[in-house]
């Protein structure tokens, strides 16, 4: 038997018309004003994008809330720029990387043909100076009979080793000097760089005998096609593993005056800047992905040719020849090729013993040899896939 307990909480009593209700946050809400009709006006919140939601449902201890009517609902989004229809949205600013500084030299240093003659001049200026010293020394008494006889030379007492004699031996020396000091031999694939008092004064690319101021500092430059094979330089692949390369380069001298003038060593600026070239671009273990190994050789040609083209060199490939782990690494990274390749064969060999397996019982089945229900067939693929493992590894051991 079932008895109706009534709850003994009394009723809330209203308050009194006129009186504000509490809120909820404890602020007590201003007194509308009463209308000429007697009805409380209605009260609203207007938000700015949303709804409009009346005060009544914020205050349920208002008695007897007079029905406001309510416009649609409807949430939407306030507009950005760019998003109103027939605007344009705002042009952005691409924030490009800055540019890498080029190395440059002196824009004035660039190779020129300097002026030199034929070895036949040089060769008659010394053989010229050689016979103004024997006649200054016949003129001054110098020479022995029987040698003037030799020469053909008529005898002469002479005139003693005076201020004149002396005078002449000097021009005469010095024509001999000058003009034999000054023969150089070119070949081919060399250059000579010539520079006067620290004054660049040309190139002499030249071959055979010719004659160059003896004054001039001659400096050569080989500026035959070159190979240079690198040492193991540091390097690392696509996830920052560290490597060792060896790099092949292909390279000549094009301008020997910036290549000589330029920098200090143009040989050990070419390895700095493949060294620099190995830090930037990442190299992959040769063997394992062709075409990776293409891209970092092109890579590698471009950006050491461009930094080595202000010095007057001109780079014609770029290629790893070894590329290897380096030592702290090595044993580590070849536990996890090992572990790949025996993975990759693993998904082989399954992948091969599925497809017999599936092969066998669709032949069977289709065949009508065998009948088989669910419970047969899971039996059958069960022994096929030990069957087949079994061989396989039998084989491959």
């Amino acid at each position: 038997m079932s008895t109706n307990t009534t709850s003994s909480t009394p009723p809330s009593t209203p308050p009194p018309a006129g009186t504000p209700a509490p809120s909820s946050s404890g602020s007590v809400p201003e007194p509308p004003a009463e209308s000429s009709t007697g009805s409380r006006p209605a009260r609203l919140i207007h938000n700015e994008a949303t709804t409009e939601i009346p005060v009544h449902l914020l205050f349920r201890d208002d008695p007897a809330p007079a029905p406001v009517p309510l416009r649609p609902a409807v949430v939407a989004r306030r507009q950005g720029p760019g998003e109103r229809p027939g605007e344009r949205p705002p042009a952005r600013r691409r924030v490009g990387a800055r540019p890498r500084p080029v190395p440059s030299v002196d824009p004035e240093l660039t190779e020129r043909p300097a002026r030199v003659l034929p070895g036949a001049a040089g060769v008659a200026a010394g053989l010229s100076g050689v016979a103004g010293c024997v006649a200054t020394s016949w003129w001054a008494g110098l020479v022995p009979p029987l040698t003037a006889q030799a020469l053909g030379l008529p005898v002469h007492a002479g005139v003693g080793l005076g201020p004149a004699p002396w005078a002449a031996y000097a021009a005469a020396g010095a024509l001999g000097m000058f003009g034999f000091g000054g023969l150089a031999r070119g070949r081919t694939g060399r250059a000579w760089v010539l520079g006067l008092f620290g004054r660049y004064r040309g190139t002499v690319r030249r071959t055979g005998l010719m004659w160059v101021n003896p004054l001039l500092l001659r400096r050569r430059v080989d500026v035959r096609l070159r190979h240079w094979r690198s040492e193991p330089m540091p390097a690392a692949d696509g996830n920052g593993v560290a490597l060792r390369a060896v790099t092949l380069v292909v390279w000549r001298v094009r301008d020997t005056a910036k290549a000589t003038l330029g920098v200090e060593d143009h040989e050990t600026y070419l390895r700095e800047c493949v060294e620099a070239a190995l830090a930037r671009v990442p190299v992959e273990p040769l063997g394992t992905v062709r075409s990776a190994a293409d891209v970092a050789g092109d890579t590698l040609t471009r950006l050491v040719a461009a930094d080595a083209a202000p010095v007057g060199l001109e780079v014609f490939s770029v290629r790893p020849v070894r590329v290897e782990y380096a030592p702290e690494v090595a044993a580590a990274m070849h536990r996890r090729r090992i572990a790949a390749l025996d993975a990759a064969q693993r998904a082989s060999v399954l992948t091969s013993v599925v497809d017999s397996v599936e092969d066998t019982v669709t032949r069977l089945t289709m065949r009508g040899l065998v009948e088989l229900d669910d419970y047969e067939r899971k039996v059958l693929v069960k022994d096929l896939t030990v069957a087949f493992c079994a061989g396989r590894g039998d084989t491959g051991a």
